[in-house]
């Protein structure tokens, strides 16, 4: 099941560590660098990054890619530009800044920049590039939301 929404503070997060080249694990390290106590009242949990990859790709106007499927979901964030998305089966969407896209494991999709212009994503995605499973090319039907 898909899932779009507005996070700003996770978008900058995860820009912030494909930016700088840092890891999640080295962000939730430096965030929890005091002790829970000091900063939280109650039990809490720390984020536990292990296993996730932040990537961030631009395309040119209409670039896309094919249809493919991660064995663990991914999250897109839109930095800028209009993205457009679609997982199998459902309907073409398009996003606009600080807006993001979450599909789930094993969910066949592709996503792209909108005909008039550059899209650039920060993507997070469970488990390595290896677990991604390519498929076929998106036609121009499919692209134009048919």
């Amino acid at each position: 099941m898909a899932k779009t929404c507005r996070w700003d503070l996770g978008r900058n997060l995860l820009c912030v560590a494909a930016l700088g080249g840092l890891s999640l694990y080295w962000l939730a390290q430096a965030q929890n660098a005091s002790t829970d106590a000091d900063r939280f009242t109650g039990a809490t949990r720390r984020l536990e990054a292990e296993g996730w990859r932040v990537s961030r790709r631009s395309f040119e106007a209409s670039a896309r890619s094919a249809w493919h499927r991660h064995s663990g979901g991914q999250l897109i964030f839109v930095e800028s530009g209009r993205a457009r998305v679609q997982d199998r089966g459902g309907k073409m969407l398009e996003l606009k800044p600080g807006e993001s896209h979450y599909t789930a494991q094993g969910i066949e999709h592709w996503h792209g920049a909108a005909p008039d212009g550059e899209f650039r994503q920060v993507a997070l995605s469970r488990g390595d590039e290896a677990e991604t499973v390519w498929l076929e090319k998106v036609s121009d039907q499919q692209y134009a939301g048919r």
